[in-house]
């Protein structure tokens, strides 16, 4: 069994770390942090120019999906190269939106995706389950909200909320966090909403491991480079059998995330996208752990890009589902499980 990217999917992720790594991404991140989303937003106009909205959309709306396995081979390229903005939420939308068209409410869909699928404009999201805050609701053209879906199958309801408002702090400053306006515009109700809410919710947790992966190896690639140049003792610190381990055990920790993340890009039930993100997730802040004390302070300064992929690691950890509650999940589909009280306790 090939379990392996094909040839097409191996040259698109080539093709997104070619136009990235010629964006100068570091300084369209230091830019978005400092509020100015001009670069961030123009970056990522040339991004959806590669099709990259386009594989989480249906073909009916001018989508080429939704192609799953391609999406997260794509912003595991997003996140080795850093980039900042509402990427996962902004897919999330599409796929929520191309959901719901599937199930009868079209009207969402006709209004919203040409503009998403384009790059014209960014979108962020909340849905129940997830975080609170919607991620840089000040940039974003558009701020979804789901609400009810929780309380009931047909409870579920999409609302076009006001977007701004207060900034909170974030331990990323590229990531701006927000509480969604209260009110706002009515765009659908009822159990499909509850429905695609689920389904948008899965692939925000997959897209979300694949920039994990992305970051943890863009952290243990510079951390190579870095012990290959800093010297001790008249040689370079990497030629140190403590510092080779502790690098060793980084690679085995994402190398081990790896076939987990197509694993569940190719079959998307819970249990898989949940092991996913809760690999990928630890082995990205793992690495930034060995990042931090093979650089030492030095990896902590502004200057350093390095900063801005540490600062990362463990907010995209936590986010669209954090270690315990993708442990649980795992454990949930595990079966001849029970399901105690005290079994759930124990994986929380």
């Amino acid at each position: 069994m090939r379990f392996l990217p094909t040839g097409e999917q191996s040259d698109f992720a080539r093709t997104l770390r070619s136009l990235l790594g010629a964006a100068e991404v570091p300084a369209t991140v230091r830019a978005w942090a400092a509020g100015d989303h001009g670069p961030g937003l123009a970056l990522w106009s040339r991004l959806a120019g590669t099709g990259l909205c386009a594989l989480a959309a249906p073909e009916a709306y001018e989508g080429l999906g939704p192609l799953p396995v391609e999406l997260a081979l794509a912003f595991v390229e997003l996140g080795r190269a850093g980039v900042a903005g509402p990427a996962v939420e902004t897919a999330a939308t599409v796929v929520l939106l191309g959901e719901l068209a599937r199930r009868g409410e079209e009207a969402p869909a006709k209004r919203f995706l040409p503009g998403l699928l384009t790059g014209d404009s960014l979108a962020t999201l909340t849905l129940p389950g997830g975080s609170p805050y919607a991620l840089d609701a000040d940039a974003a053209g558009w701020c979804f909200a789901v609400r009810g879906a929780g309380a009931a199958p047909d409870a579920g309801e999409l609302w076009l909320v006001p977007g701004g408002g207060e900034r909170l702090a974030s331990l990323d400053p590229a990531r701006g966090l927000f509480l969604p306006g209260a009110g706002g515009e009515p765009l659908a109700a009822g159990p499909a909403v509850s429905a695609a809410a689920g389904v948008a919710a899965r692939w925000a947790r997959l897209l979300t491991a694949a920039q994990c992966l992305g970051v943890g190896e863009a952290l243990l690639a510079r951390t190579v480079e870095y012990v290959k140049q800093r010297t001790q003792f008249g040689v370079p610190v990497g030629s140190f059998q403590a510092v080779k381990h502790r690098l060793a055990d980084t690679l085995l920790d994402l190398e081990f995330a790896r076939p987990l993340l197509w694993a569940a890009a190719l079959s998307l039930s819970d249990g898989d996208v949940a092991a996913a993100k809760l690999t990928a997730g630890e082995a990205a802040y793992a690495a930034a752990r060995t990042a931090l004390q093979l650089h030492g302070a030095v990896g902590y300064t502004e200057e350093l890009d390095l900063s801005l992929w540490l600062r990362r690691a463990r907010p995209l950890r936590d986010a669209w589902g954090g270690p315990s509650q993708c442990r649980a999940e795992v454990v949930r589909g595990l079966p001849g499980l029970p399901q105690t009280t005290a079994t759930r306790r124990v994986t929380t």
